[in-house]
């Protein structure tokens, strides 16, 4: 970070990856709340020239608002280390981890944390018969917020039939049900539980047009669920190896306690939307918007 009195942060967003438009949104907020409290902002949208656009407006640091591949896999970190322009949220290897849904569940179970079965299978496989005794679900390896999810229900007649723009290699996995929970962790400590509340699942729509779900805040739920979210969202945090703002996603199937609760992702890059959930907890914690965007900032370095 420079000494001086308005350090200039350049926030990446959009880019070109299938959660543009939830990083374009991201972007925008978290530029205008930087630029409130004091902030040089200058508002940058992540293309093929982004090395050359960065060389030109030098910034002090540089606020990572991407979503999705190219922004939360490693590689825009792996640009940002070798221009070394300190940035925010995680490194390299934690980003890639995270965004590889196969090797961080590995991650996962090894630290001792509770997910369910998946594999990894060919979409004309997945298309060709249930490859698990449904519900399942099939999802894209390196994907977030919810993009190209399908659900198989006990009572489907076949398998999915999959949409050309997913992958040829994709993950199934089995369903886990139950309530949404979440937990933001801020350096090193968790800040609460948020139950999600929808008519339905927790679709791309429900995370982000408003009105789409209902976060309570903090969740109601039992001490030992609640406790175990925060636990298990920073050792999560820690065996990814993630730096600045992380978020944890959990399903708790009520009617078995403790042994209900499974974790589904760690996300590195969270959303920063008006119905996003991490700002939310923020909030619970005492830190207005603008305050949580200038601790990121802050938080900021090389070598994450």
């Amino acid at each position: 970070m420079s000494s001086r009195a308005n350090p200039k942060v350049a926030v990446l967003m959009g880019g070109p990856s299938a959660e543009r438009e939830v990083s374009l949104s991201t972007g925008r907020e978290c530029a205008a709340a930087l630029a409130g409290e004091g902030f040089e902002v200058v508002q940058v949208d992540a293309g093929a020239d982004l090395s050359a656009r960065l060389s030109e407006i030098q910034p002090d640091v540089v606020f990572n608002a991407l979503h999705g591949r190219w922004g939360e896999d490693g590689c825009v970190q792996g640009l940002l280390e070798w221009l070394q322009i300190p940035y925010t949220h995680s490194g390299v290897l934690a980003s890639a981890l995270a965004m590889d849904k196969t090797r961080s569940k590995a991650t996962f179970a090894a630290a001792g944390l509770p997910v369910v079965t998946s594999r990894i299978a060919s979409k004309a496989e997945v298309m060709a018969a249930h490859l698990m005794t449904p519900p399942y679900v099939v999802k894209p390896n390196n994907e977030g917020s919810s993009v190209g999810i399908y659900i198989v229900h006990e009572a489907a007649n076949g398998p999915p039939k999959l949409a050309d723009t997913m992958p040829d290699q994709v993950m199934v996995e089995t369903y886990a049900p139950g309530r949404e929970l979440t937990t933001t962790v801020m350096g090193d400590r968790p800040l609460t539980v948020t139950d999600i509340i929808t008519d339905g699942w927790y679709d791309y729509d429900a995370k982000y047009k408003p009105g789409g779900s209902r976060h309570e805040v903090p969740a109601d739920v039992p001490s030992e669920i609640f406790d175990a979210c925060m636990e298990y969202a920073k050792r999560a945090h820690d065996a990814l190896g993630c730096r600045g703002v992380s978020r944890t996603d959990f399903r708790w199937d009520d009617r078995r306690g403790l042994d209900g609760l499974i974790l589904l992702e760690t996300n590195t890059q969270p959303g920063m939307t008006p119905t996003s959930l991490t700002p939310e907890q923020a909030a619970h914690a005492g830190m207005s918007f603008g305050q949580f965007c200038a601790w990121i900032v802050e938080d900021a370095s090389c070598n994450r």
